[in-house]
């Protein structure tokens, strides 16, 4: 007799066969630069931990303070019982950092992406979206009944040519992420801006990977670009670079904001963000604010581990961003990825393989991340693991 549990099975075993099996290793202490798992004692170059504030003992103590006066949850979602001080100050305190009017706060970025287009964009409007965007972009978008456009990463030509196919529309948004996830590129936001004010369009930019450190104040690729006063949405994450816990939000104009808050899904129906989240971020944005040591320290590990991996004939891709991935192509490269990661836990370097469908088929790699909390030598040992490793795997030194 026919189940569905002998498809879902016989599909498993062709994940596992094709070594594109996703295990999950369990910590046993807290999310910091040196870890432990059930296996081994680590170094972790592999979480979005950037400026090192996951563990950092003023986030925690403003945490647990919060805890005992605060409570542990909401139980509630924001507009019956939902809403505390801790949350509008943090709304405040993400507008005041971003140059922003006004924010709304969501469980998580991914909440966040998946509110804002059916709220603003609707049937003869036009939604144009870069082809590697975050799969929480892409999912959002679905829900718009608005026409819906894709350009090639980056590529200011195919954007000119999705523009184009777009007028008439009554309301234009060009959609990005601020750094793509998987590759670490920055988007071209000042001629993505220029195409925008061209065609009299909107940009929206998901800066997940971008807040807290990236551009000279912490504020992201808008800052980097210098394009604060040319973007008009921004969407990111607090589970990152600010405090690494959970909650997202969408920050821009007044109105905006307002008509997110009375109609956005996610919001309307989701708990409010523990307190114990929201006062542990206002003090990680309060850090970050001045956390120039720590970006430069940031730029120092990731610019030395570029250099070390390159002299050692690794495959990466280019860039300046901490995200580093570390490049294993062809047919046989998810797997190769794989058992090279297992080996450098071996090693004590925790890193982790990414393959279809993260990436595209035959472009498997090891995504490294870099934070303002790992050491010269913890970057030199995480190469030396990878060279390790390598003739371990493939034989090659």
């Amino acid at each position: 007799m026919y189940t569905i549990k002998d498809d879902l099975t016989a599909t498993l075993q062709e994940i596992r066969d094709a070594g594109l099996w996703k295990a999950e290793r369990e910590l046993t202490s807290p999310q910091q630069a040196h870890i432990t798992t059930t296996k081994a004692q680590a170094i972790n170059f592999c979480a979005n931990n950037y400026l090192g504030l996951a563990d950092h003992p003023d986030v925690r103590d403003a945490a647990s303070a919060a805890l005992q006066e605060w409570g542990f949850g909401m139980a509630s979602v924001r507009f019956i019982c939902g809403t505390q001080e801790l949350h509008t100050r943090l709304e405040a305190s993400i507008s005041d950092f971003l140059q922003r009017e006004e924010t709304i706060l969501y469980s998580s970025c991914f909440d966040a992406n998946g509110g804002v287009f059916e709220v603003l964009f609707g049937e003869g409007d036009a939604i144009i979206s870069d082809a590697l965007n975050h799969a929480s972009l892409i999912d959002g978008i679905r829900l718009s009944k608005a026409s819906r456009y894709r350009y090639a990463n980056a590529d200011m030509d195919d954007l000119r040519l999705q523009l184009e196919a777009a007028q008439g529309a009554r309301r234009t948004v060009i959609v990005t992420d601020g750094v793509f996830s998987m590759d670490g590129y920055l988007a071209p936001l000042e001629q993505i801006c220029d195409l925008a004010e061209e065609y009299g369009a909107m940009v929206l930019v998901d800066d997940s990977h971008a807040v807290g450190f990236v551009g000279d104040g912490g504020r992201g690729t808008p800052e980097a670009c210098g394009v604060m006063d040319r973007v008009d949405l921004i969407t990111g994450t607090l589970g990152k670079a600010l405090g690494g816990a959970s909650g997202g939000y969408v920050t821009g104009p007044a109105e905006v904001v307002a008509l997110l808050r009375q109609r956005s899904r996610p919001y309307l129906f989701s708990n409010a963000v523990a307190p114990v989240v929201a006062a542990g971020s206002l003090k990680a944005i309060e850090i970050a604010r001045d956390a120039d040591d720590g970006r430069a320290a940031l730029r120092r590990n990731t610019s030395m581990f570029r250099e070390l991996m390159t002299e050692a004939g690794f495959d990466l891709l280019p860039g300046t961003h901490p995200i580093t991935p570390v490049m294993f192509p062809g047919e046989d490269g998810a797997r190769q990825a794989a058992q090279i990661a297992d080996v450098m836990l071996e090693h004590g370097v925790y890193v982790i393989a990414f393959s279809y469908p993260v990436v595209p088929q035959g472009q498997a790699r090891i995504r490294v991340q870099l934070s303002a909390a790992h050491s010269e030598e913890d970057v030199r040992t995480c190469v030396r693991a990878f060279i390790a490793a390598r003739s371990e795997v493939l034989g090659t030194d």
